[in-house]
């Protein structure tokens, strides 16, 4: 098989979570670009509209579905309603996510709930459903989990602290590696990106008080990440190019965890 026919996803389909914007928006983009067919979700239609024409204009087989991916009511809707949709689901990622900046001295617990509920909760819900309702009985799936640098490690003195991302997100690395071992007998492969800084709405707060400029002198690259660079490394893990890699943490970050 050529390595371009390891790469295509003609043929199969994709449910992404927190596909209306920033990192779910670009992993849509690249896998409906290969051929796959695509659902993408999150909380608030109008965006998601917005995030398909723009898709579709560029070619894309998408359509949407709102849910809230910390909903456990909504999570199950939203598993029905993709496996009905496309038939079945290939290949899922989990990329909705929240985040919460406050020194641990004073985070709010209503806000830590949020964070976990949505960031390793909701995926672990998601996740299980998808797997029950299709890639268990199909004996095939591709899970990318978008986890974070912050997962790897705390942050650096001077930057904002955000405690209760990192322990989410830090969960969600070790998820990963647990359900690989768990789900490699059904020809499953869980896998996870570690992006460093991009710029979302998540992350502008950020990136508006110290500068893209300022938090890109942390990467050997001297830059954070755009609109293409989490494509890549996201096609690697949903298509046959990577079958034979599960339990693995990618950081896609310019080489800050390098340090």
């Amino acid at each position: 098989m050529s390595l371009k026919q390891l790469l295509d996803l003609t043929g199969k389909t994709a449910l992404i979570t927190g596909g209306s914007r920033g990192l779910g928006l670009q992993i849509a983009a690249g896998y409906g670009e290969m051929g796959a067919r695509v659902v993408i979700s999150a909380r608030k239609p109008d965006e998601l509209e917005a995030a398909c024409t723009k898709l579709r204009a560029a070619g894309v087989d998408v359509s949407w579905i709102a849910a809230d991916a910390a909903s456990e009511a909504d999570i199950g809707r939203l598993a029905q309603e993709a496996v009905t949709r496309l038939g079945h689901v290939d290949i899922l990622v989990n990329n909705a996510g929240a985040t919460w900046g406050a020194p641990a001295e004073e985070h709010p617990l209503e806000a830590w709930d949020k964070v976990m509920n949505l960031n390793i909760r909701g995926v672990f819900l998601l996740t299980q459903a998808i797997g029950r309702a299709s890639m268990i009985p199909r004996r095939y799936g591709r899970i990318v989990n978008v986890a974070s640098i912050a997962g790897l490690f705390g942050n650096p003195p001077d930057v904002m602290s955000t405690i209760a991302y990192n322990t989410s997100k830090g969960a969600l690395v070790n998820f990963t590696r647990a359900l690989a071992t768990e789900w490699g007998r059904h020809n499953i492969t869980v896998n996870a990106l570690a992006p460093g800084f991009f710029p979302s709405k998540m992350t502008k707060g950020v990136i508006a008080q110290y500068g893209a400029d300022s938090l890109a002198r942390f990467a050997p690259l001297k830059r954070i990440g755009d609109d293409e660079d989490l494509k890549g490394a996201a096609l690697l893990f949903a298509s046959d190019a990577g079958k034979h890699i599960t339990g693995q943490i990618l950081a896609v970050d310019g080489g800050v965890s390098a340090y």
